[in-house]
């Protein structure tokens, strides 16, 4: 009994002693934390009390995990913009800061998702996959890392590849009233890079649920998933989430450019962008500038759209090209924001309302559509037709608002209204139905050599039909020549033209 107790007490001395050892060896893992407290809040907006060393745009979380950016700095208070709603948020809650800026995942795991701005899935296809996080604000590329624009992004639409054509890296803007085909021509253009090897990724700001799920719904049935990426803010979402998504899909975009992959980025639209900034900005109590809109409207759209390029071979050689969409009122194009958007881009494609009450689909207004690239970022095929073809088509819109007074014409003028409304039936085209470039230059060809001038104006859609069958019979040198960028020879054209007429004379007999 005595070695039994004896036993005992040498254990608790020894566990004692124990104890006290890694009492005196352990430290504790303290690490200071600034903790604030929400003040107020407001449709969005937490108006915070402490957090004295946080900084503008570092994320700050809340005690239900709910995150926020830090807009406003004052000597009293700070403004964090909200990018989920919660109802565990309001006066008294506690906020701490995380220490990081905004930032979204990247990586070849995103294509065929859909995700909000945070990265977070909104679809059925289980967690993301991803590579790592870039900040959602990036330092634009220097310009000794740029290269020029002149690789053609070739849209698919007639219209738009011979008389505005766009090249990768370049920022074309697409503006026009509501219900004019904005979005159409961008899912086109979406539907045309299947095999070109671009990736595309669409930014929906502020749009409504249904019209996003039909898009998608679109996208996936006619085979563009696989090499699409789907960023979407909805109209419901809080303004933070729709403030940040335009950022967050451009950092998903330059982490491919960076790998030397060609990208195209579509933002639908930036008008609802900058009314919630506005709204943003008004609730943080920022004065008012024209049209209510903040001074430093300008500025949030530069700085995003300066970040589409084209980088130097040395660089990666990678291209970011940039759709931004923007919605006017009563075709008013001089207003603040277009006149904005327009001066920062390289071009714009207008289109008209009054073109798509007519049917002209796409209603593209030639004469206020301009691509101040113009034709270096043109395949050298089309330069043989397409200045030709803008000029006709710009005198036949002249003499026509003049031959609407019963004016008599003489023959010539005739004639120049005649090939000017063919024209026009030649640049329709139905949506989801992107041309191919040989398909396109068959149809240009026999439009400017005036082998369509005689025939009735019901009858050119099945003319136009039946030229295009005729793209694959094409020579296989005639192809090559064409895709690559090289100018086609008289020879060739001829060849061209010859084979035009024989088939034309064929059908016809």
């Amino acid at each position: 009994m005595e070695r039994e107790n004896e036993t005992l007490t040498n254990l608790t001395t020894n566990s004692l002693f124990a104890l006290r050892e890694a009492r005196l060896d352990f430290q504790a893992p303290l690490l200071p934390q600034q903790i604030g407290i929400v003040n107020e809040l407001t449709n969005g907006i937490a108006w915070v009390d402490g957090l004295p060393d946080v900084e503008l745009e570092e994320m700050v979380s809340f005690i239900d995990g709910s995150l926020g950016i830090v807009f406003n700095i004052d000597e009293r208070q700070i403004g964090v913009v909200l990018l989920t709603s919660s109802s565990a948020i309001k006066a008294g809650t506690e906020v701490r800061r995380t220490g990081r800026v905004a930032d979204v995942p990247v990586g070849e795991g995103l294509l065929g998702r859909v995700i909000n701005p945070l990265g977070i899935p909104l679809d059925s296809k289980g967690p993301l996959h991803f590579s790592q996080r870039l900040p959602l604000e990036r330092e634009a590329p220097q310009i000794i890392d740029r290269d020029p624009v002149k690789v053609p992004l070739q849209t698919g639409i007639k219209v738009i590849d011979a008389l505005i054509p766009i090249g990768r890296g370049q920022r074309q803007l697409i503006l026009g009233d509501r219900q004019t085909g904005k979005t159409a021509i961008a899912i086109d253009t979406i539907l045309n890079q299947r095999e070109s090897g671009v990736i595309c990724i669409y930014c929906a700001i502020g749009q409504r649920g249904a019209s996003l799920a039909k898009l998608i719904g679109e996208l996936s049935t006619h085979g563009a998933s696989p090499y699409t990426i789907l960023v979407i803010a909805e109209g419901g979402d809080e303004p933070g989430l729709r403030y940040i998504a335009p950022y967050a899909a451009t950092s998903i975009g330059e982490y491919f450019m960076a790998k030397g992959r060609d990208v195209l980025i579509i933002y639908d639209d930036l008008t609802n962008h900058a009314q919630t900034y506005r709204e943003i900005s008004l609730l943080l109590r920022r004065p008012p500038g024209r049209e209510a809109f903040p001074g430093d409207i300008f500025y949030i759209h530069s700085r995003l759209l300066e970040r589409s390029t084209r980088l130097r071979t040395a660089k990666g050689g990678g291209s970011l090209t940039a759709l931004p969409i923007l919605q006017t009122e009563a075709q008013n194009i001089s207003a603040y924001i277009p006149t904005n958007l327009i001066s920062i881009t390289d071009g714009q494609v207008y289109l008209s309302p009054s073109l798509f009450q007519k049917g002209i689909l796409p209603a593209i207004d030639v004469g206020k559509s301009v691509s101040r690239i113009g034709g270096k970022a043109q395949l050298g095929a089309y330069r043989a037709v397409a200045g030709a073809l803008k000029l006709a088509y710009s005198q036949f819109e002249e003499l026509e608002m003049f031959s609407r007074f019963g004016t008599k014409l003489d023959e010539q003028t005739r004639k120049t209204l005649a090939h000017g409304q063919r024209i026009r039936e030649c640049l329709k085209q139905p949506q989801y139905q992107p041309r191919s470039v040989e398909e396109q230059l068959l149809l240009l060809l026999a439009l400017t050599s005036g082998q369509l001038d005689e025939l009735p104006l019901n009858d050119i859609f099945s003319r136009e039909q039946y030229i295009l069958t005729l793209a694959p019979t094409l020579p296989q040198e005639i192809c090559a020549a064409i895709q690559s960028g090289t100018p086609l020879s008289d020879a060739q054209r001829d060849s061209i033209l010859e084979l035009l007429a024989k088939r034309l004379s064929t059908q016809e007999g």
